[in-house]
């Protein structure tokens, strides 16, 4: 399925930041981003990452923080009127 139709859909563009103890430093805490299009406000491919965050990474995480925002909304996406050929 491509974006735009998971868009359609009613995913949104998420982006979590992930704040984590580095496993070597233990007091050190460092963050990573990670961007995807999810289904607020269940959120469940964030969910199905931090899972796999939980259980296979041995960085522990501090804090999450997720932002949303829609990629297109109402009345930004139309059928074209007039289509041309430039060649």
């Amino acid at each position: 399925m491509g974006d735009l139709e998971l868009e359609l859909r009613g995913y949104r563009l998420t982006l979590a930041e992930i704040t984590y103890w580095v496993p070597d430093h233990p007091r050190l805490l460092q963050t990573f981003t990670w961007q995807t299009l999810d289904l607020a406000p269940r959120f469940p491919i964030l969910h199905r990452f931090l899972d796999h965050w939980r259980r296979e990474i041995e960085a522990k995480a501090q804090s999450v923080r997720v932002a949303t925002a829609p990629m297109v909304g109402r009345g930004e996406l139309r059928h074209a009127r007039h289509l041309a050929l430039l060649q």
